[in-house]
């Protein structure tokens, strides 16, 4: 039987192309919190730890139309967070192997952060299959619209976990 780190490096020596498919992993190794741990989501939230406010309760539309500042607010922490974190070498390692197969390569990510494209992946390589923080859309009547989030500039208080300022410019 052979090692499996030999079997791999003989696959990718072979391979003419690469897919990536990458979870929560990818930007824990950046520094970001596991949101569907309740350790770590709980850690960087410690007010929704206190209202024993699980990750599904305030990731989900309804929560914009329960409490929209608590919504903006963990929605916005999370666009700033992501914002700021650099991506580790792994990402600029998995770039240069695939640019130099024939047929190059595809990211396949539950991951929501952008890391990949922060990274300098082509956006037109990577598929977030949960959507995109850095993008937006309306929670009724929206008819599949999305729009960029540049225009969010969130004031988030960090004990309350409740956004300061209104959310502008965001369509």
């Amino acid at each position: 039987m052979t090692d499996p780190y030999d079997r791999a490096r003989d696959w990718l020596e072979s391979a003419d192309g690469l897919l990536i498919t990458a979870g929560a992993g990818m930007g824990i190794d950046s520094g970001l919190p596991d949101f569907r741990g309740p350790g770590g989501f709980w850690a960087v939230y410690p007010a929704l730890a206190k209202a024993r406010m699980d990750f599904t309760r305030i990731a989900n539309p309804s929560a914009f139309a329960s409490d929209p500042e608590l919504a903006w607010g963990f929605y916005g922490h999370r666009l700033q967070l992501y914002r700021d974190t650099l991506p580790h070498a792994g990402f600029a390692r998995l770039l240069a192997l695939g640019q130099q197969l024939p047929h190059g390569l595809r990211v396949f990510t539950s991951n929501v952060d952008g890391q990949f494209q922060k990274a300098d992946f082509s956006t037109a390589s990577v598929c977030e299959v949960h959507g995109s923080i850095h993008h937006l859309q309306c929670t009724e009547n929206c008819k599949g619209r999305i729009w960029p989030a540049d225009g969010f500039l969130p004031r988030v208080d960090t004990s309350s976990c409740r956004l300061l300022n209104e959310p502008k410019n965001l369509s």
